[in-house]
């Protein structure tokens, strides 16, 4: 899948672009999904997705995908702008924590600064996608349909 940025907008009252990651955000910390917001959804736009993903992590997973991902949700209505702390809602993915929902950064001690990139895509498919998707898996049925996408990135290290 080609990451090309459109013109959506994604923001945060809890991430700021290219800052450090607050503590309640992460796994060893309250473990809190942080706020996010977009705006500028394409024409055309039925459903829209976040995920979270860190390609410093030293994880190789099959199909060959590389990084951990930290979050997945999908099945979000074209008229939702805005995921509230700790949201709940919505469809929801595996992590690779091996757990559905929401796992925040947790990289190896020692490892450095990981960055970690909070992507909105915007589809143009009805929000019917099943729970419990893995992000290659639902990365595999939702690329045909991406209209749009934007990205915030932020860091944590330990």
């Amino acid at each position: 899948m080609t990451f090309a940025l459109s013109d959506m907008k994604v923001s945060s009252h809890d991430l700021k672009q290219g800052d450090k990651i607050a503590e309640m955000h992460s796994y060893d910390g309250d473990n809190i999904s942080p706020q996010l917001y977009w705006e500028k959804n394409p024409d055309g736009t039925k459903s829209i997705a976040v995920f979270c993903h860190d390609p410093d992590a030293p994880l190789i997973s099959s199909p060959g995908t590389y990084g951990f991902t930290h979050w997945l949700v999908y099945n979000i209505p074209p008229t939702t702008t805005e995921l509230q702390q700790g949201c709940q809602d919505y469809a929801k993915g595996k992590n690779n924590f091996g757990e559905v929902g929401y796992g925040g950064p947790k990289p190896p001690e020692g490892h450095g600064r990981h960055h970690y990139f909070f992507w909105v895509l915007a589809l143009d498919i009805e929000p019917s996608l099943d729970n419990g998707l893995e992000l290659a898996e639902f990365l595999q049925k939702v690329e045909p349909h991406v209209l749009g996408m934007n990205r915030l990135m932020a860091h944590f290290e330990r």
